[in-house]
C-alpha cells in the first residue's frame, strides 16, 4: 500500500492521468471539445472495458479518477444515466458496432440516456412489464407506458425493455432496446414530486420506432441485458458506489466555455466558519452550529453514519480486490443499496430533529427560500428538508428494499422461491393486475 492508502496501481494510474491532464486540459475549449477529448482517452469512464472507450479498472478506482480530474481544476466527465447504465450494458451485451455508435456518444457527453424499465401495471416486478415491440422489417413498432423515467424530458437516448415474445415464460421473450426520444410516437409528462422538482416522468409509447441493429444482445434474451444495467445501477447507487462527476449533464450545453465550468482551486479559500451543507454525513457541522453536539444521541446517530459510510467504502475495496483475483462477492450490490437506504433515512430523521419545529417548513423557490431563512435563521433548513422529502424514493428506485432482500434470500442465501412455475409458463397465461 503507499502512503496515502493507495493500491501502487492506482497511484500508477493517477500519475498517468496528471501527465495527460497537464498536455490535453485547455479552459479555452468548448465543453463538447474537452469531453470529447477526456472521453476517447478513456478517461470518462475509466471502468469502462478498454474496447469500450474505458481503462478496466475498477470502480472505486474510476472514482478515485474523478476525484484527481476535479483536484486538478479540470471539468470532469458528463454526468447521467448513459455512463453509469447504458454504457456498460452495451460494452457488455453490444457489438463493437453498437459500442462505436452509442458508447462513444455516451463518453464524450454528445447524449444523455434515460431508463425505460418500469411500469405503473408491473410496480416492483419488472419482468411483469408488457410493453410490446413488433417487428416490421429492419424496424421494431413500440406499444406502452413506462413511469418514473428519471431526467426523459431532456434525454436524447433511451434503454428499452419491452416485450417481443407474449408466448414465452416471463422472463424470457423481453428485448433490451437503444430508442431515440426525439420522435413522433414518444410522449414524456414530467411528475412533479412533493419537493416540488419533477426528476421524474412518465413516457407513453404509441407507434414508437426503433431500428432493428439497436437491439443490444439477442432478441427476446434481453432480462440477461437488464440484469447488467440493474447490477450497475445498485453498485452506483449503493453505498461505496458513488461517483465524482463534473456536475455537468450529457447533451447539453456543449458550445460553452470549458474553463468557466471548472472548479474552483482551492489555494485561496477561506476558512469555513458557518456550517456545512448537509450532505453525506456532514450533518455533524449543522450539529455543532445549533450546539445539539452536546446531546449524546445526536453523536450517537452521526457516529452512525460514518460508520455505515466506512463500511459501504471497505466492501467496495473488498470487491474490488475479489474481482482482482478473479471471484466475486455475491449480493454485493443488493447488499450496497440497502445500505443506502438505510443511511438516507438516518440522515432524514437527524437532519428533521436538529430543525426542530422548523423541520415542518419547506421552501420550493428562491424566493421561498429567503423567507424560511429569515424565519428560521438557518440557512440550511431548505437543504435538509429538502432531502427529508427525497429520503422516501432510494428504498423504491433502482429495486426496492424488498427486491433486493428476495435477490440476497434466493440467490446469495440459497433460500425457497416463491411457489410457482414460472420458468415454463407462458407469459400470456400469467395473471395480470386489473
Amino acid at each position: 500500500m503507499m502512503p496515502n492508502g493507495q493500491n501502487a496501481d492506482v497511484d500508477e494510474l493517477l500519475s498517468e492521468l496528471r501527465d495527460w491532464l497537464s498536455a490535453n486540459w485547455d479552459p479555452e475549449s468548448t465543453l463538447g471539445e474537452w469531453w470529447e477529448r477526456l472521453g476517447l482517452a478513456g478517461w470518462s469512464s475509466p471502468n469502462l472495458p478498454v474496447g469500450a472507450y474505458g481503462k478496466g479498472v475498477s470502480r472505486s478506482d474510476g472514482v478515485a479518477v474523478a476525484k484527481e480530474i476535479a483536484a486538478f481544476g479540470a471539468v470532469g466527465a458528463p454526468s447521467g444515466l448513459g455512463s453509469l447504465l447504458a454504457a456498460p450494458t452495451i460494452a457488455t451485451h453490444g457489438t463493437q458496432e453498437q459500442i462505436d455508435l452509442f458508447v462513444r456518444d455516451i463518453v464524450t457527453g454528445e447524449k444523455a440516456w434515460c431508463q425505460l424499465f418500469s411500469e405503473p401495471g408491473a410496480g416492483s416486478d419488472l419482468a411483469g412489464l408488457t410493453t410490446r415491440a413488433e417487428r416490421d422489417g429492419e424496424e421494431w413498432i413500440v406499444n406502452g407506458q413506462k413511469v418514473w423515467t428519471s431526467g426523459g424530458q431532456y434525454a436524447q437516448m433511451g434503454m428499452l425493455i419491452a416485450r417481443t415474445d407474449p408466448d414465452a415464460p416471463k422472463h424470457k421473450g423481453i428485448t433490451w432496446f437503444a430508442i431515440e426520444m426525439d420522435q413522433p410516437g414518444v410522449e414524456i409528462r414530467p411528475l412533479v414530486e412533493m419537493t416540488g422538482h419533477a426528476m421524474f416522468n412518465e413516457v407513453f409509447l404509441s407507434d414508437a420506432r426503433v431500428m432493428h441493429d439497436a437491439v443490444i444482445g439477442d432478441v427476446h434474451d434481453g432480462w440477461a441485458a437488464t440484469n447488467t444495467t440493474l447490477a450497475n445501477e445498485r453498485a452506483g447507487l449503493g453505498t461505496g458506489g458513488g461517483s465524482v462527476g463534473s456536475g455537468q449533464t450529457a447533451g447539453r450545453g456543449l458550445d460553452q466555455r470549458v474553463g468557466d465550468l471548472a472548479p474552483k482551486q482551492k489555494t485561496t479559500a477561506k476558512k469555513r466558519t458557518g456550517p456545512r451543507p448537509p450532505r453525506g454525513t456532514a450533518l455533524d457541522g449543522v450539529a455543532q452550529a445549533t450546539g445539539a453536539n452536546t446531546d449524546p444521541t445526536v453523536r450517537q446517530d452521526l457516529v452512525r453514519l460514518h460508520i455505515m459510510d466506512r463500511l459501504g467504502q471497505m466492501n467496495a475495496q473488498r470487491l474490488k480486490a475479489a474481482r482482482a483475483a478473479g471471484k466475486d462477492i455475491p449480493g454485493m450490490a443488493n447488499i450496497s443499496k440497502l445500505a443506502m437506504s438505510d443511511m438516507v433515512r438516518l440522515r432524514r430523521d437527524l437532519g428533521l430533529r436538529l430543525l426542530g419545529p422548523a423541520g415542518t417548513l419547506h421552501a420550493y423557490t428562491s424566493e421561498q427560500q429567503e423567507s424560511l431563512n429569515a424565519a428560521t435563521g438557518n440557512s440550511m433548513a431548505a437543504a435538509i428538508t429538502g432531502m427529508a422529502l427525497r429520503a422516501q424514493a432510494p428504498s423504491i428506485y433502482g429495486g426496492t428494499d424488498q427486491i433486493q432482500r428476495n435477490i440476497i434470500g434466493e440467490r446469495v442465501l440459497g433460500l425457497p422461491k416463491e411457489p410457482g412455475d414460472l420458468a415454463t409458463t407462458p407469459f400470456s397465461q400469467l395473471p395480470k393486475n386489473a
